[in-house]
């Protein structure tokens, strides 16, 4: 799926990203019961907490079957949003100069850009340049990872 690999879809991301945590947190709640922390998405664990039993965050196949319509279109919306909200978050403090980084937080956080011009004490025109530079960062680094994992899928299928 691509997600993030036009100039558009990742503007709309960054300005939607707010209301996507939201709905993640919402839609986890209704599908699992509780809100699964970012932290667990994808991180391994150690220690003790690595041996001990525990149950599956996610729906097995026989569930996902018994749910109805409307729960399937929930998880996959859930899916969805969560991956958008991990690739943005993805980039946080890996654009190398600070003034930057502070935008790209700002941005995700919701702020205007007059907003965080007047925080940084730079114009607005600056804050709008940088944004075009953070977007096309994440779009030249999703179409190479795309590209990356088409030829990875390529390679197995030709094995």
């Amino acid at each position: 799926m691509q997600l993030a690999d036009t100039t558009n879809k990742v503007n709309e991301m960054i300005k939607d990203y707010m209301m996507m945590k939201r709905e993640v947190a919402r839609l986890e709640k209704i599908i699992f019961g509780y809100t699964i922390p970012m932290d667990n998405w994808g991180v391994a664990q150690y220690g003790i907490e690595a041996a001990m039993p525990k149950g599956s965050s996610g729906k097995s196949q026989a569930e996902l079957k018994q749910m109805d319509l409307r729960e399937r279109r929930q998880h996959n919306r859930l899916l969805v949003l969560r991956a958008k909200v991990t690739i943005l978050e993805s980039y946080t403090d890996s654009f190398s100069d600070l003034p930057t980084n502070i935008i790209y937080d700002r941005l995700l956080d919701g702020w205007t850009y007059r907003a965080i011009a007047e925080e940084l004490n730079v114009s607005v025109t600056y804050v709008k340049d940088r944004k075009h530079h953070i977007i096309d960062v994440i779009v030249s680094a999703q179409k190479a990872q795309n590209a990356q994992n088409a030829q990875k899928d390529h390679f197995l299928q030709a094995q």
